[in-house]
C-alpha cells in the first residue's frame, strides 16, 4: 500500500496505488503531483482504454478516489486536488 512515514500518508503514492488496482494495465498510470503551499493538485494519467474505469459510472469512481484523497490530506492539515487527464 502507500508509504506511511509518521502517520503520514504520501498523497502521490495513494492515488497511483488505487488508481493502478481499478485498470488492466498498471504500468501505465502515472501521478503527478504539484504542491502549492499547502494544497496539492494531483494529475492522473491512465491508458485511454483505462480511462473509463479511473472515471466509472457518472464519475462515482473518480468521486471516490477524490474523497479518499482529500480525506487523507485533511488529516495533514492540507488540501488536496485530484484531476483525471488524457
Amino acid at each position: 500500500m502507500a508509504t506511511v512515514r509518521r502517520n503520514r500518508v504520501e498523497l502521490k503514492e495513494l492515488v497511483s496505488y488505487l488508481a493502478a488496482n481499478l485498470v488492466d494495465e498498471p504500468d501505465t498510470v502515472r501521478v503527478r503531483e504539484m504542491q502549492n503551499g499547502d494544497s496539492v493538485i494531483l494529475e492522473v494519467s491512465v491508458a485511454p482504454d483505462d480511462m473509463g474505469k479511473v472515471i466509472g459510472r457518472h464519475g462515482r469512481v473518480a468521486r471516490a478516489i477524490r474523497t479518499v484523497t482529500k480525506a487523507a490530506a485533511a488529516r495533514q492539515g492540507r488540501r488536496a486536488m485530484v484531476e483525471i487527464v488524457e
